[in-house]
């Protein structure tokens, strides 16, 4: 099996502590897990061009095995992803938002569904409460990228605002090893 690489992306403004991704990373490092979590360029006024330059540079040097995303970050990667040569054991996309242009990030809007999430395994997690997407849009587009989902319940945009400084299930996720994996 090889080496856990995990590689994490916030979205608009940034993940930093107490944010679930934070502490992920923390928890990661605390295992001896590889982890990359940059701050992307100009975080709070993003350019999708910047950020899938910046992508596309640390995936070439860290070569991730694992991509974790919030929010924004994962509108970057289904528009950086089919033109990645990469396959991923994991992708773990969290709180994504709706097809409808945010002020603060015009240039990710309109955003592609890819065919290929380029990941073995792939997770979508939204909220019953999340203000920039519904349950309903969230099931839509899972549907679309044929991805399976988890919806928490009143966790907002799952973030520390919300308060999730800490999202156990995303760690117990990436340490979950399939039996298939297991006998390679």
């Amino acid at each position: 099996m090889k080496e856990k690489r995990v590689l994490i992306l916030h979205g608009l403004g940034g993940s930093d502590f107490p944010h679930w991704q934070a502490n992920l990373a923390r928890d990661l490092i605390e295992q001896n897990t590889p982890v990359s979590f940059p701050t992307l360029p100009n975080r709070d006024n993003p350019d999708l061009n910047e950020w899938k330059e910046f992508l596309k540079k640390e995936i070439e040097h860290f070569k991730p095995t694992i991509v974790v995303c919030h929010s924004l970050a994962n509108l970057l990667w289904f528009h950086t992803c089919e033109e990645l040569d990469i396959k991923l054991d994991k992708l773990m996309l969290v709180a994504p938002v709706r097809d409808k242009v945010l002020d603060d990030a015009p240039t990710f809007f309109p955003y592609p569904l890819p065919e290929d999430l380029k990941s073995v395994e792939v997770i979508m997690a939204t909220s019953t409460n999340d203000p920039y997407i519904t349950v309903e849009e969230a099931i839509r587009l899972s549907s679309k990228i044929r991805v399976g989902m988890k919806i928490l319940e009143d966790a907002g945009h799952i973030n520390a605002a919300s308060g999730y400084g800490k999202l156990d299930c995303a760690l117990e996720w990436l340490n979950r090893v399939d039996e298939c994996e297991e006998n390679r």
